[in-house]
């Protein structure tokens, strides 16, 4: 039952669903980390956008302006946290803890202060991006009901992926990117200012990962729960290094994280214990890790003549 399940068109619609907010993290991971910074507060720019897209969706009555306003807040923070990194030297993984730990607390105390609920939006009224149907896919036996019927965020995702390959390999922009993150002092010789070219690629990546923090509050589900980031943003961080900081790449690496966020999802319906159930999407993570390590360190041992 369990492999039928799994080769089931509803099943692989689930896992493109349960892979978006994990996909638009992991690119905007990899913006960050081709500029030679690890942006490890994925997890609380996503659960402030969780937050900040319901209320602004719900006080607009638009979803889109919900959006908008919660990528700006998103870009924001990945210029505040920039900022800490690149103008007072704070080590940029104490910094993105800090957001994190202020994120996971102070979500709570702005849902109270607004509406009065604690940990769930249950009062907030807000307004989720709608799903699509796509004419003549929608009508295609199996591919039709797994791409078909998504929300729009998922289709925009699958495009940002297109969009920042062109970006990193095709545009002045990206390649000034590229070659700060692969070597600043050669960057720098040739008058390109690392530390511009950081702040844009910081505040790039807040916006990409507010994307995918409001697609879990206006998408995925349809109001915010304290915590319902679970660990997403870290996720995100290893499908980016497991697909070599590229769009393509941490789009295949996220479409298996996702495909075991789904699955988990699956086995809920079974006898299995519900504890062991939660851990899949982080066991797949730490073994996809413990892989790629493992690759890398036979690599590595290669060009070395060992």
């Amino acid at each position: 039952m369990i492999l039928d399940a799994l080769f089931s068109p509803e099943f692989l619609n689930a896992a493109l669903r349960a892979t978006t907010p994990i996909l638009l993290a992991a690119l905007a991971s990899a913006i960050a980390s081709r500029a030679g910074i690890i942006n490890m507060a994925l997890e609380g720019i996503m659960l402030f956008s969780a937050l900040f897209g319901v209320l602004f969706s719900a006080a607009f009555q638009n979803a889109w302006m919900g959006l908008f306003i919660t990528m700006i807040i998103g870009g924001m923070i990945g210029f505040m946290l920039a900022f800490f990194v690149l103008k007072l030297k704070t080590d940029e993984i104490l910094a993105a803890i800090a957001i994190n730990l202020i994120a996971n607390g102070a979500t709570v105390l702005i849902l109270l202060a607004v509406s009065g609920d604690r940990g769930v939006s249950s009062s907030v009224p807000s307004v989720p991006l709608p799903k699509i149907d796509i004419p003549i896919i929608e009508n295609i036996p199996y591919f039709g009901e797994v791409i078909s019927n998504q929300n729009i965020i998922t289709y925009i995702s699958l495009l940002m992926v297109v969009a920042v390959h062109l970006f990193l390999y095709k545009t002045p922009l990206g390649l000034r990117i590229r070659a700060v993150g692969e070597n600043k002092n050669a960057a720098e010789s040739v008058g390109i200012s690392s530390k511009k070219v950081q702040y844009i690629a910081l505040i790039l990546s807040g916006v990409f990962a507010s994307m995918g923090g409001f697609f879990l509050s206006g998408g995925y589900m349809t109001n915010f729960t304290t915590g319902m980031s679970a660990g997403r943003g870290f996720i995100a961080l290893a499908a980016s290094a497991m697909g070599g900081n590229t769009a393509i790449g941490s789009f295949l690496v996220s479409l298996l994280f996702g495909a075991a966020s789904a699955l988990s999802n699956i086995l809920q319906l079974g006898a299995w214990p519900h504890e062991i159930i939660q851990m899949i999407p982080y066991i797949t993570t730490i073994v996809g890790l413990g892989i790629y390590s493992y690759n890398r360190m036979k690599k590595r041992e290669k060009l070395n003549g060992k």
